[in-house]
């Protein structure tokens, strides 16, 4: 069978090593702590392919080389950090699937009359958004000695848009009631919505039901920000020859959870995908 093939790696623990990672199949490195599993796939397979697909040379793997990889077109790392650093991030941002949503109110009789257009609907611009926040729903307080924290914003209490945004209605909902949705009561909502549904499908396939739409990104845990990471990878069009990485995406999960993401990475693999785990 085809497979990428690794030799002479000589970075940190790693010695003189030698290695195959099969294409088209789901590759488990294992090892006790401090053996060497992150330097050969994060700081030796990772960069020496990107660097070979980019055309670049790279001084810092003269002695190791790669081969193998030409049936591989894209190399994808998914990691545990975060998908957002403030308020605003959350996972129907990042998902894509609020565009949609936008578009939906954007398109009501009443948002119409009012000529409402889809930036009213964005926390990101001025114009629909609470002012006094900036869309975050939470108001950043700097602690001198401590840690920054955040509350809830008095003006809008936490509902991101002001007043004239919310009277805005779309199936009995305004635009805060819909991103306060867990993903499963979502995709009931936008059953009849397939390119919201399909996006919301594949939250469900990784075992996120439970979060928000409108989730607070500081308040994912890694895990967390690594399945919603993986599944906008599977909302998208199909990705063939494509290598995906995940580091210890297992970490946290409940066995349920666990055989949940297992569908999902040989879906991926079965699409002619390479998965390292």
């Amino acid at each position: 069978s085809q497979a990428i093939s690794i030799n002479n790696a000589c970075k940190n623990n790693l010695k003189s090593l030698s290695t195959q990672i099969p294409l088209n199949l789901l590759t488990c490195v294992t090892g006790v702590s401090g053996s060497g599993k992150s330097t050969l796939i994060n700081n030796t397979l990772k960069p020496l392919l990107r660097s070979k697909l980019e055309n670049k040379i790279s001084d810092h793997f003269e002695a190791t080389s790669i081969s193998g990889y030409e049936n591989i077109k894209k190399i994808i790392n998914i990691s545990q950090s975060p998908i957002g650093r403030t308020p605003r991030s959350n996972p129907a941002t990042y998902t894509g699937l609020f565009n949609s949503v936008r578009e939906l109110f954007a398109g009501t009789q009443e948002s119409r009359s009012r000529g409402y257009k889809l930036g009213r609907f964005s926390f990101n611009v001025k114009g629909g958004r609470c002012e006094t926040c900036q869309g975050g729903g939470l108001i950043k307080v700097e602690m001198n000695f401590l840690a920054d924290i955040y509350v809830v914003c008095d003006v809008c209490d936490g509902k991101r848009f002001n007043r004239e945004t919310l009277e805005i209605i779309y199936k009995e909902r305004n635009i805060y009631e819909v991103l306060d949705m867990t993903v499963d009561e979502a995709y009931l909502f936008f059953k009849n919505v397939p390119l919201i549904k399909k996006k919301l499908e594949t939250l469900i396939d990784v075992g996120l039901g439970y979060i928000k739409l409108g989730q607070n990104a500081v308040t994912l845990s890694g895990g967390e920000a690594q399945r919603i990471k993986l599944s906008k990878e599977l909302s998208k069009r199909t990705n063939q020859n494509t290598l995906y990485l995940l580091d210890e995406p297992t970490t946290g999960l409940h066995f349920h959870d666990v055989k949940q993401l297992i569908k999902v990475l040989i879906r991926l693999r079965d699409e002619g995908n390479t998965i390292v785990i």
